[in-house]
C-alpha cells in the first residue's frame, strides 16, 4: 500500500476522534467540524513531506484547536468569544493514542434538544462518515432516548459494515470493527446495562462468521452453506457469555434478543442442527417489541424451516406493502418458492431481487441463484 493511501486511511480513522475532542473542548460543533477539515488538509500537505507525527491524533487535535482559536480572534463579529476561546487554548500535552472521545461525540450528537431522526443522521455523518444516501438507506427505525439513539447508531454502523447498501464490496470490515470498538467502550462505561451488552454480543456473534461469508473470489456464501470451521470461536464464546450474563439481569431488549438468536445460529454444529423453533419464538417476541417488518421477514424464514415453505410464504403476504420494492422480500420469497418446488415463480423472484439490490456481490449471488433455478426448470421440462 502506498504512503499516500496509508495517510488517507489514518486520517479517515482519526477524523471522528479529532472532531469529538475539538467539539467537546470548544462547545461548537460547526466550528469544530470546519477546523477538523482544515487540520486534515494540513496533514495531507505536510505529512508526506515531513513524515507522520508520533501521535497523529494529538497533532490533528492541536492544529484543529488552533484553527478554532484563530478564527475566533480574527472574526470581529465574535469578539465576545475571543477571551473565552483564548482561555481554552490547549496547554495540556496532546492526548495519548488510547484516549478516545468518539463515544463522547456520539452523545453530543444525540443531544436531547435534537429530534431522534436529526441526532441519528448527524451522528452517522460525523462519527461513521456515511454519505447521505447511505444514511437514508440504513435509517429504518428512529429511537427515543439518548442512550437508545447511540446504540441504534452503533447498530446501523455495524450493519453497514457487515453488508454495504451499495457498491462493489459485499462488506466493509473496517466499519464493522469501528462499531465493535465503540460498543466495547460503551460496555466498559455501562457494564450493567443489558442492552449495551446485548448489542456488543450481537456484533461479536455476527462478526464471528465474516471469514466464511465469502469465497476466495468474493462471492457471497449463505449461512446454511458456510464452512463453520472458519467461524471465530473466540468471538463466539465472548458473545455467548455476554448474552448469558445480560439475560440474567432481567427482561431482554431488542438487541439482547437478536444476540440470543445469533447465539443459537453460532452454537449449532451444523446448519441442520439449528433450533429454528426457538429462533422463531424469539423473532415473535422481537416482532411484538419493534413492529419492524424486517423482523417479521426473518421470523417467516425461521417458521418455514420447521413448518414448511408454504407456511413461510403465507407469512410473507402481510409484508407486501411495508416492504414493497425491497429486494430482500423478493429474495426470501424466491428461496421459499424454490424449497416448495415452484421453480417458475422462484426464478422470477430471484431475478426481481437481483435487479433491486445495489450491492454488487449480493446481486451476483442472486443472479447465480436465478440461473441455477432456470437450469433446473429446463432439466425438469426435458425429463
Amino acid at each position: 500500500m502506498s504512503r499516500t493511501r496509508d495517510i488517507e486511511d489514518l486520517l479517515r480513522d482519526a477524523a471522528p476522534r479529532v472532531l469529538a475532542a475539538v467539539a467537546r473542548r470548544f462547545g461548537d460543533f460547526a466550528d469544530a467540524e470546519d477546523a477538523t477539515q482544515e487540520a486534515m488538509l494540513a496533514a495531507t500537505q505536510q505529512w508526506p513531506r515531513q513524515g507522520t507525527p508520533e501521535n497523529p491524533v494529538g497533532w490533528l487535535i492541536h492544529v484543529a484547536s488552533l484553527r478554532v482559536i484563530d478564527r475566533a480572534r480574527s472574526d470581529s463579529s465574535r469578539r465576545d468569544r475571543e477571551a473565552a476561546a483564548a482561555v481554552r487554548e490547549p496547554r495540556d500535552p496532546p492526548p495519548s493514542p488510547e484516549h478516545d472521545d468518539t463515544l463522547a461525540l456520539m452523545f453530543m450528537s444525540c443531544h436531547p434538544e435534537l429530534t431522534p431522526a436529526s441526532a441519528i443522521a448527524l451522528t452517522l455523518r460525523a462519527v461513521a462518515g456515511l454519505a447521505t444516501a447511505e444514511i437514508a438507506a440504513a435509517f429504518l427505525v428512529p429511537e427515543a432516548a439518548r442512550l437508545r439513539s447511540v446504540l441504534h447508531i452503533l447498530y446501523l454502523i455495524f450493519n453497514e459494515g457487515y453488508l454495504t447498501t451499495g457498491g462493489p464490496e459485499l462488506a466493509r470490515a473496517d466499519v464493522s470493527r469501528e462499531a465493535i470498538r465503540l460498543a466495547r467502550i460503551a460496555h466498559r462505561a455501562l457494564p450493567d446495562d443489558p442492552e449495551v451488552a446485548g448489542l456488543l454480543a450481537l456484533m461479536l456473534l455476527t462478526e464471528a462468521r465474516r471469514a466464511a461469508r465469502t469465497t476466495v473470489g468474493g462471492e457471497l456464501v449463505p449461512l446454511d452453506e458456510q464452512d463453520r470451521s472458519l467461524w471465530d470461536r473466540e468471538l463466539i464464546a465472548e458473545g455467548v457469555e455476554l448474552a448469558r450474563v445480560a439475560s440474567s439481569k432481567g427482561s431482554a431488549g431488542e438487541y439482547l434478543i437478536q444476540a440470543q438468536i445469533a447465539a443459537l445460529h453460532d452454537t449449532a454444529a451444523r446448519s441442520q442442527d439449528t433450533d429454528w423453533r426457538r429462533i422463531a419464538g424469539l423473532y415473535a417476541v422481537l416482532e411484538q417489541m419493534t413492529s419492524n417488518p424486517m423482523v417479521s421477514l426473518n421470523g417467516a424464514i425461521a417458521v418455514a424451516m420447521f413448518e414448511g415453505p408454504e407456511t413461510g410464504l403465507a407469512l410473507l403476504q402481510p409484508l407486501e406493502q411495508p416492504l414493497a420494492g425491497h429486494h430482500r422480500l423478493h429474495a426470501i420469497r424466491a428461496h421459499l418458492l424454490e424449497m416448495a418446488g415452484e421453480l417458475d415463480a422462484a426464478f422470477a423472484e430471484y431475478e426481481t431481487a437481483a435487479n433491486r439490490t445495489t450491492n454488487l456481490p449480493e446481486r451476483d449471488y442472486l443472479t447465480m441463484k436465478a440461473a441455477r433455478v432456470n437450469e433446473r426448470r429446463s432439466q425438469s421440462r426435458v425429463s
